[in-house]
């Protein structure tokens, strides 16, 4: 390569990877309630749960802080952002408008092969709802409606729902696992796949409109 070809760019290798595997961690780990709002964490408090360095703990946080899920504390660590139940409507309200008719015209029976690549994921969230791993459940769960939205072919689209999800959190999660009804929310995702496989948009639309609909009241119930 001529030296004018060269670009000055950093390394990519451990740091990076590790900065992405504790930022994912935190990331469920919001998602889930383990961190709480409010609540202030310290990186190094946090690294050495980890078992690694504040470095990469802090850089995970500062990317977290740019999705609006935490704030940084000056010389403290980094707070856990509130959503206020007007936050957690419009929340919702833009997950309606966009995936509920996004998701419907994908219903297409021609298309059934595509919907069953997603089953096992859609099992996946129940197997893990049914064992009491939120971890999974979420990880799953984002996993599921990512890929099902890439479908339609629109990838800035799938990257604002994917923001949207990860604002808004599911709170309450815990709550509805150790009551048992988690797993009524986690079929929905099989109940879906079968209406998508049949090309029925309307059964479609309203499954999808209920499902984010029941998440809304997860979070009332919290």
């Amino acid at each position: 390569m001529a030296a004018e070809d060269r670009l000055d760019l950093p390394m990519v290798g451990e740091r990076q990877s590790l900065r992405e595997q504790v930022a994912h961690a935190l990331r469920a780990a919001l998602i889930t309630g383990e961190m709480r709002p409010g609540v202030v964490y310290s990186a190094p408090v946090l690294a050495a749960q980890f078992g690694v360095s504040a470095t990469p703990v802090r850089e995970a946080m500062l990317d977290l802080a740019k999705e609006g899920l935490v704030e940084a504390v000056r010389n403290k660590g980094f707070r856990v952002t509130e959503l206020s139940d007007r936050d957690l409507d419009e929340l919702t309200e833009i997950r309606q408008l966009i995936e509920v008719p996004t998701v419907a015209r994908l219903a297409d029976s021609s298309r059934a092969e595509e919907f069953e690549r997603l089953r096992p994921i859609a099992e996946e969230i129940v197997a893990a709802s049914e064992r009491g791993d939120l971890l999974a459940y979420v990880d799953a769960d984002l996993r599921f409606h990512v890929e099902l939205l890439s479908l339609c072919g629109n990838a800035h689209l799938v990257s604002v729902v994917r923001d949207l999800r990860n604002r808004a959190r599911l709170y309450g999660l815990s709550q509805l696992s150790e009551r048992g009804t988690l797993g009524g929310s986690a079929r929905e995702h099989l109940e879906l796949l079968d209406a998508l496989s049949r090309g029925d948009s309307e059964a479609v639309g309203t499954l999808m409109a209920e499902h984010i609909g029941h998440v809304r009241g997860i979070w009332a119930e919290h």
